[in-house]
């Protein structure tokens, strides 16, 4: 990791000095023991700040797609002649990576507004796994040494194998290294389990119809309509979202059963093709509701009918946006057979 973060800040550095980019987007320390945050940094000198471990959790590439947006936001005033261009860094591992390809297979920005920094990736540490292990103690400090993390809190010392404390993203990623990237601040990693990335959604698929329900109604229940998942997700970039629309109005803005129902179901088909399993719709969620189940469905359903893997390449339209000429089209003929 030392050796992945000295290249990284050595780029970001040149990036800034050679005027190539206005602002990198990656990881600082956090405030709170093992945490990161996403920071902006602007001056070379401040490139010694960039950090990359275990604790760098967020999808930066929400954050690149809103300075775009800001910046094409604020050249609409100016004049023609006057209006300057920008280009922006960004710290990528395999998931952010994925999501800059959907942004740029969707026309959201040019190639050319976007530098990216590949760093490759074994997987981050799930607070909420964390603090269950933890048994919700404040942790004071840490530190992951090899294949565990060492945690201190007010009762003492405790050690866990990382393999325990990974969100399950990460555990079965097949993406763990940039799709693409500009220059890579590291050798790539290892792959992850990526032949267990559906066990649990076959296993749920094995369920009776009813029982699938019954497990989709009670996570649902748990959903008090916050938007963080939409709000964390680079793949939700709308800039007036169906579920604020009053004209006409999809989904009510109460705490109706069926509207909070209404309101994920369509938010997880928005997401066919898109979802990219970098896990930060799932973590900042307040209640812990099991999205990602779902969202793994409907990504094993786009893999095996359209064989078509979400931000795996540029030049892969998305599944809902094309079509084949020799398609089957079993799923329209049949929709009941199967598990589908």
């Amino acid at each position: 990791m030392e050796n992945i973060e000295k290249k990284l800040r050595e780029e970001a550095r040149k990036l800034l000095i050679e005027k190539q980019v206005d602002v990198v987007v990656g990881y600082e320390k956090g405030t709170l023991p093992l945490t990161a945050t996403p920071c902006f940094i602007t001056n070379p000198d401040d490139a010694e700040k960039l950090v990359w471990n275990r604790f760098c959790t967020q999808n930066l590439a929400k954050f690149v797609h809103d300075l775009v947006m800001q910046h094409r936001e604020s050249q609409k005033r100016v004049k023609p002649e006057a209006r300057i261009k920008k280009a922006f860094g960004i710290v990528a591992r395999g998931c952010t990576s994925r999501s800059i390809v959907i942004h740029l297979v969707e026309k959201q920005y040019d190639r050319s507004e976007v530098v990216i920094l590949g760093v490759p990736c074994t997987g981050y540490v799930d607070r909420k796994k964390l603090a269950v292990l933890l048994n919700g103690e404040e942790i004071l400090d840490g530190a992951v040494d090899g294949d565990h993390l060492t945690v201190r809190t007010a009762s003492g010392e405790k050690k866990f194998a990382l393999k325990d404390v990974l969100a399950d993203n990460c555990l079965t990623c097949r993406f763990n290294n940039p799709v693409i990237s500009d220059v890579m601040a590291g050798d790539p990693a290892p792959a992850m389990d990526a032949a267990s990335e559906y066990a649990e959604v076959e296993a749920f698929e094995k369920l009776p119809i009813e029982e699938r329900w019954a497990y989709f109604t009670k996570e649902m229940e748990k959903c008090i309509r916050c938007a963080a998942c939409r709000n964390a997700c680079p793949s939700c970039y709308c800039r007036i979202c169906f579920a604020e629309q009053s004209q006409p109005q999809w989904v009510g803005i109460g705490e109706d059963r069926s509207d909070t129902q209404m309101f994920q179901l369509m938010r997880m088909y928005h997401m066919v093709g898109r979802c990219v399993d970098c896990g930060s719709g799932i973590s900042v969620c307040p209640m812990g509701v099991d999205l990602r189940k779902f969202l793994k469905k409907l990504d094993k359903d786009a893999f095996e009918f359209f064989e078509h893997r979400a931000g795996a390449s540029l030049d892969v339209p998305a599944p809902l946006s094309t079509f084949k000429e020799n398609d089957k089209e079993d799923f329209i003929y049949h929709p009941g057979g199967g598990s589908h």
